[in-house]
């Protein structure tokens, strides 16, 4: 979890660099509307969407190798909020642009409500990747 984390990091720093939430890249975006709800009122941009979705694909690959059933699909789903997670944490340890150093409120726009001294996406994230990994730890 942790290397594949590292990775994505390292892959979104070259394609960013220093701008975060792909403000820079030629993608489209949606910057107003009911869909901000879900993101945390971050932009929807055609690269999150893609990354998503290949990203999903990949945790998913196990299923050719074995029968799917809900465990499985649960652990799968935990190891991606997981994953998620700490890339997120190590998008910023690992680029230049920002280090340890400006992982705090107002220095990141993206970022916007806090709960102590991580975003609190972090939050919702550990939640569900510790319940769908609990849940799933049946396929082990």
């Amino acid at each position: 979890m942790v290397f594949m984390a590292a990775v994505l990091a390292g892959w979104e720093i070259q394609i960013e660099g220093n701008e975060g939430w792909a403000a820079r890249l030629p993608t489209w975006r949606i910057e107003k509307g009911w869909v901000l709800k879900f993101t945390g009122g971050r932009p929807l941009t055609g690269y999150h969407i893609f990354m998503t979705i290949f990203m999903l694909g990949i945790i998913h690959l196990p299923l050719f190798f074995t029968a799917w059933n809900w465990q499985l699909e649960l652990l799968l789903l935990g190891f991606y909020a997981g994953m998620l997670l700490i890339e997120d944490f190590l998008w910023f340890v690992f680029n230049p642009h920002y280090g340890i150093k400006n992982f705090r409120k107002g220095k990141i726009w993206w970022h916007r409500t806090w709960w102590g001294p991580v975003p609190n996406f972090y939050w919702f994230m550990i939640v569900a990747a510790v319940l769908l990994i609990y849940f799933g730890r049946a396929a082990i």
